[in-house]
């Protein structure tokens, strides 16, 4: 009873502090908006300015929705690597989804040169970097489950992917050799990731697929208690090893590949979060990490966008950056305190 209501305060904690910083976030920038005026704008009434409100429904909300989506997908592709690999450094990108994904993009912005004019300017739009994102991330999904289907030891699957990892990142470091500047900066700002250049067209698209992989993660919650325990002890309770297996790498695949299509990389968030909601709620019930790993997700990506765009900056940082500024030194202190994180 302690611990359920323990656990109940934590919850409600951390909603509002959600909440706070989507505020927050929304409100700060090159224009601040009084924390007031967002609040009405949010809740239906209409803000003192019509440029801030243009502001704020055009610009800030998609990209706080996005923030919100982005922290929640890779937080819980992190949370389900981790429990299937039973390694405390199995991030979303294990399987070399987000390599994939990179391959597709630069396949399209390095190779567009050798194409014709009007060819080009089509697959360079937003919705062929997008598409060729999809497709890099979606093959590399097909070779791991091909893979997987003569491989059962989950160790084993896990260097398989990181050997996708290094080779497609080595014909990424080819294409890059021989690609012009213009071809290059374009590529390198793909890389450091974006939020704020989704549409809301794209953000329905983006939370379609985000939700289906929620919808996946929660279904495979027992599957992901057993495999806690080791395989041998999952099959003994009766799990369809490879069914669950392949219904969690699905599930990774869509979070982190249409995150990684239409945001870029994003670094250690997926590997980071996953350990905060273990540590927060001290426990490994994947029915409660499910959802704190959602909650402090959002959060801290939120977070980090509002560090990006701090009021007094004429420019917007890179959030790949943020993230990896912020993500790195919160892994490395969680495995100095804790040895035994999974």
């Amino acid at each position: 009873m302690k611990t359920y209501k323990r656990n109940t305060i934590l919850f409600t904690i951390l909603s509002l502090i959600l909440v706070l910083t989507l505020v927050l976030n929304i409100s700060l920038g090159q224009v601040a908006i009084p924390f007031r005026e967002v609040i009405k704008s949010l809740l239906g009434s209409t803000a003192s300015k019509d440029t801030w409100e243009y502001i704020i429904f055009n610009f800030r909300l998609p990209k706080a929705i996005t923030a919100i989506l982005v922290g929640v997908g890779l937080s819980t592709a992190g949370l389900l690597m981790q429990t299937l690999f039973r390694n405390p450094l199995a991030g979303p990108y294990v399987l070399g989804l987000s390599s994939g994904s990179s391959l597709g993009v630069a396949f399209v912005i390095l190779g567009s040169g050798v194409l014709p004019a009007f060819l080009s300017e089509i697959i360079l739009s937003s919705y062929g970097i997008i598409l060729a994102s999809c497709l890099g991330s979606f093959l590399v999904m097909l070779l791991v489950l091909l893979v997987s289907q003569r491989i059962r030891d989950t160790a084993t699957l896990l260097i398989v992917g990181l050997m996708f990892s290094s080779f497609t990142g080595a014909i990424v470091s080819v294409l890059t050799y021989f690609s012009s500047a213009d071809q290059l900066q374009r590529f390198t700002f793909w890389s450091m990731g974006s939020l704020g250049n989704l549409s809301w067209q794209n953000l329905l698209i983006l939370t379609t697929t985000i939700l289906i992989g929620l919808a996946l993660s929660l279904f495979s919650i027992k599957s992901l208690d057993a495999l806690l325990l080791g395989e041998n002890y999952a099959k003994s309770m009766g799990l369809n090893l490879k069914k669950s297996r392949y219904t969690i790498v699905f599930a990774t695949s869509i979070l982190a590949g249409s995150i990684t299509a239409f945001i870029g990389p994003i670094a250690f968030v997926g590997l980071a979060v996953p350990h905060l909601s273990k540590l927060l709620f001290q426990t490994s019930n994947h029915k409660i990490l499910f959802w704190s790993t959602i909650v402090i997700g959002g959060i801290l990506m939120l977070f980090c966008d509002t560090i990006s765009q701090l009021p007094g900056l004429d420019f917007t940082l890179p959030i790949n950056a943020i993230t990896s500024i912020i993500g790195a030194p919160i892994v490395v202190w969680l495995l100095i305190r804790k040895k035994n994180l999974i």
